[in-house]
């Protein structure tokens, strides 16, 4: 389970084809999206931009953190 997962934003116009996974390096969009739809990183979602999935973070507690809060 992840604490944090980065977008590395090395895809087309800044897109995420990777992210990086502290402990494990640079992970595949494809292999990162899995394990969240597994349940393997809870504080993670999916999301579908475009016909295409990327990880995204949960909200949590602190509304200074959390987009549109």
């Amino acid at each position: 389970m992840a604490k944090t997962i980065k977008g590395n934003g090395d895809g087309p116009n800044g897109g995420n084809d990777s992210y990086t996974i502290r402990g494990r390096g640079s992970v595949s969009r494809r292999q990162v999206v899995r394990e969240v739809q597994q349940g393997k990183h809870p504080n993670f979602g999916v999301v579908t931009v475009q016909g295409e999935k990327y990880v995204r973070g949960r909200p949590d507690t602190s509304k200074g953190n959390n987009v549109n809060d």
